[in-house]
Formats: C-alpha cells, structure tokens, sequence
C-alpha cells in the first residue's frame, strides 16, 4: 500500500500544481473578452478568433482544473443527504462511486477521446468560421482533461481504501452539514467585518 499512496501523493501534487495554475486562465479570459468588446464597440471591428480564444481559455480552465476539484472534495453531490450519514459511510459511498461510476464513464471517454483527437490532429482540423482557430488543440484539452480526472480518480480510490484501513488519516475529516453551516456562516461574518 505504501507504493500506492505514493503514487497517489503524485497524482495529487500534479493535478494541484495545474489546478492552481490554469485559475489564472479565468483572468486571461476575461481580459480577453473585455478587450474584444472594447475593440468591437469602438472601433467596429470583430474577430471569430477571439472568440474562439475565450472558450479554449474557458475549456482549458474548468477541464484541466477538474481533477483538482475532485481532490479537493469540492465537486458536486448531494451534502444535504451525504452529511447525514457517518464518516466511514460516506467513505463507502466515494468509494462506490468512485468505481461504479467515476471510473468507467472516464475509460469510455477515454476510449472515445483517443482516435476523436488523433484524427483531428493528423487533419490538422481548423474552425469553419471565418478568421478562426485551429481546433485540434482544443480537442486535445478534452482528452487532458479527462485523463488528468482518471488520474485523480485513481489516487481517491487508493485513498479512500487507505483510510478505510486505518493506513492513512482521512484527508477530508468529517463534518456535519450543520457544521459545515455554521463554518461557512463564521467566515462570511468574518469577511464581512473585515
């Protein structure tokens, strides 16, 4: 178990370092479209490459910070059922769904993504609108993004049975949904007051 949780301390290190990093392509993409529209209404002149600019920053942000937010636990699921339960049932329940679920939707869209940007890349495959990007790259980020989320997926699963067998402590200790209210209530009064 010990090479396992190593291999998923990297997994972990690797996706926080490009999670941390592509936040910052939000910014670029707002300065980006703010740009174009200050472009646009002034000078009446528009371009489908900065559009196209904006969504592969856009893309390339929530696809390749996707694995981050699956380590960090902040992906979606139902917390109001979910905090109901004890610790070590909703360790079950990541678990499960981690592999039941997780799992093989991202082999399949792996298996799907494969040839779907290989071909792309080899047609050297361009936008058809008029003045726009090569798009190959952008189907590349899907197939990034998805692997880099495979990755992450392995490394909760290797976690999950690690702390299940009281090998590792629980990176994510429990907290009540109340709990988690009432933290969340102390720190907006917090900012609030600052």
């Amino acid at each position: 178990m010990g090479v396992l949780l190593a291999l998923s301390a990297v997994i972990d290190r690797v996706n926080e370092i490009i999670g941390k990093a592509v936040s910052w392509l939000i910014l670029v993409a707002v300065l980006v479209s703010a740009t174009n529209a200050v472009i646009r209404k002034t000078m009446n002149v528009s371009s489908n490459s900065w559009l196209e600019l904006q969504w592969y920053l856009y893309g390339a942000a929530f696809l390749l910070a996707a694995a981050y937010t699956l380590k960090q636990n902040e992906h979606i699921r139902i917390d109001i059922v979910y905090g109901t339960f004890s610790r070590r049932t909703q360790h079950w329940i990541d678990l499960f769904g981690h592999v039941f679920f997780l799992m093989p939707f991202l082999v399949l869209m792996l298996y799907l993504f494969i040839p779907y940007v290989s071909m792309s890349v080899r047609s050297g495959e361009v936008s058809t609108n008029s003045g726009g990007l090569v798009i190959w790259p952008a189907k590349a980020l899907l197939l990034a993004g998805f692997s880099l989320l495979f990755l992450q997926g392995i490394s909760e699963i290797i976690k999950k049975i690690a702390v299940m067998r009281g090998q590792m402590d629980d990176p994510t200790p429990f907290i009540s949904a109340h709990e988690a209210a009432e933290k969340e209530g102390e720190a907006l009064v917090e900012e609030i007051r600052k």
